[in-house]
């Protein structure tokens, strides 16, 4: 597919274009953060989450924030054009000459991009999904540890180990050997009853819907550790599942010879995380 046709509306500092400078840092040196956002009905779900994970990260890199008001301005232009799709925030430290020193002043860029959902299976929430290892490590780095970064390259590697389709993610491990995440999503495992997920203090992605699965599943009284989880305990839970904000929930069917059924929690905290995005439609439709 195309880029033209991929890409159906972009914002670059609140003007209608798709060209960013050379000189970006962005571009050159993956000097940034981003979100991406799935939008339903021209509403964009858990903005304020996404939102506060953007905040968030660019204090962490020390990137001014351009603030909430003004993305959100922003985000509502695209959202209102668009009725579903899949909308990405990018923030990056903006133009600065050749060497890593911190441009000055900064003058932040902000690229907001509209994309079509993916076409994914309708029953693939209802059936699971085969994920494999990656052979690619995530190297530990507790300074960048739960950031969503603008260098993406381990998961690019990760995702280049295999082209079949039947396979929708692939699993990476630490340096260590501990499971972190997928390539695009995060991991929770259920044994007895009881949720866990990987703790993301040394590398890996603290995405918005881990964050909401784990508030959500707390608000119905499932315990909930975030622990160092080797591939022994994935291999033994009852269940896995991933999470995304774009997905949603995919359980798990099948990660290399072991095999789950998609089971009463995984279903249960399914539920519960479709009230909640219903929840923020009706909220949008009734304000």
């Amino acid at each position: 597919m195309k880029w033209d046709s991929v890409c159906m509306t972009t914002l670059v500092n609140g003007q209608s274009t798709r060209c960013v400078d050379l000189a970006d840092r962005g571009f050159q040196y993956g000097d940034g953060t981003f979100t991406t956002v799935a939008v339903c009905r021209s509403v964009p779900l858990f903005l304020p989450f996404h939102l506060a994970r953007l905040e968030h990260d660019c204090q962490k890199l020390l990137i001014p924030f351009p603030g909430g008001e003004c993305l959100t301005r922003e985000v509502r232009t695209l959202c209102n054009a668009q009725l579903d799709g899949v909308l990405k925030v990018l923030i990056s430290r903006g133009i600065g000459g050749r060497g890593y020193r911190f441009p000055e002043p900064t003058n932040v860029t902000r690229v907001l991009s509209m994309h079509p959902l993916p076409d994914y299976p309708p029953d693939i929430r209802k059936s699971g999904v085969e994920i494999r290892l990656c052979e690619v490590r995530l190297g530990i780095n507790p300074r960048l540890a739960g950031i969503k970064h603008m260098n993406r390259l381990e998961q690019i590697l990760a995702r280049a180990e295999w082209n079949a389709e039947e396979i929708r993610e692939g699993l990476m491990l630490d340096a260590e050997g501990y499971v972190t995440e997928g390539t695009m999503s995060n991991v929770f495992l259920i044994k007895d009853g009881a949720l866990y997920t990987p703790k993301i203090d040394r590398c890996g992605v603290a995405g918005v819907m881990r964050g909401i699965t784990i508030t959500t599943a707390l608000e119905h009284g499932v315990v909930v550790a975030e622990s160092r989880i080797t591939l022994e305990e994935l291999y033994a839970a009852d269940e896995v599942f991933l999470t995304n904000c774009v997905i949603g929930m995919w359980p798990v069917s099948r990660c290399e010879h072991r095999t789950y059924g998609v089971g009463p929690v995984t279903r249960e905290i399914d539920r519960w995380l479709r009230m909640k995005a219903e929840g923020e439609l009706a909220a949008a439709c009734n304000g």
